[in-house]
């Protein structure tokens, strides 16, 4: 009997001690994450990312998230690479993860990866319309007016009076030939933003 009431003092010491553990292991981490937010807002990353790199754990996936994007606003690209890589593998159907991805990706020019991220993006969420509207200007930037304009079209069917979307939809369209629709859009585009300088570019090119 003395022995089983030991054994059962012993349990409880462990969990009140593992309880005391996970609270100051949370305590912690909310001050790391203040510390950093706050070093951030100054526009010292260095000091941000070290405020994480205390209580760095590769498991975690709102650290590799968070060091991540600190890593890309310092320009250390291929750092950030690392980072936002480990957070999409720990939560593969992140759009999140992906999206911050591609940030640094773009700023190295590695745009055929960037492509592929962005249809990862599109094949589990076909009317993700940020997905839809960057991958445009990617296409556009290639000239490859066509798919741009795929794109773009997608987005103005779901957001049929937002400005990006209009805009870039009429320079689309102006570049593959059709010069009646592109006039109809940088129209529309002059009552959502009256006297728009590019919207009217667009329409003396037309005349």
């Amino acid at each position: 009997m003395e022995y089983i009431k030991r054994n059962l003092l012993i349990f409880i010491l462990v969990l009140f001690a593992n309880a005391a553990f996970s609270q100051i292991s949370q305590i912690a981490l909310q001050e790391a994450f203040s510390k950093s937010y706050a070093s951030e807002k100054k526009g010292d990353f260095s000091a941000a990312m070290d405020d994480m790199k205390k209580v760095y754990d590769e498991s975690s996936y709102e650290m590799n998230l968070r060091l991540g994007w600190l890593n890309y606003n310092a320009g250390l690209f291929d750092n950030s690479i690392i980072f936002y890589s480990s957070a999409r593998k720990l939560k593969p159907y992140s759009e999140e993860a992906k999206f911050g991805l591609i940030l640094p990706l773009s700023a190295l020019g590695k745009w055929n990866e960037v492509i592929s991220l962005y249809n990862q993006i599109l094949e589990a969420s076909p009317q993700n319309t940020v997905a839809l509207y960057r991958l445009g200007l990617v296409y556009y930037g290639r000239k490859d007016y066509n798919k741009a304009h795929t794109l773009f079209k997608k987005v103005v069917d779901l957001y049929p009076f937002g400005y990006d979307g209009l805009l870039m939809l009429g320079w689309s369209s102006y570049f593959i030939g059709d010069y009646n629709q592109a006039k109809v859009l940088f129209n529309k585009v002059n009552l959502y933003n009256p006297g728009d300088a590019s919207a009217n570019e667009g329409l003396n090119l037309i005349k």
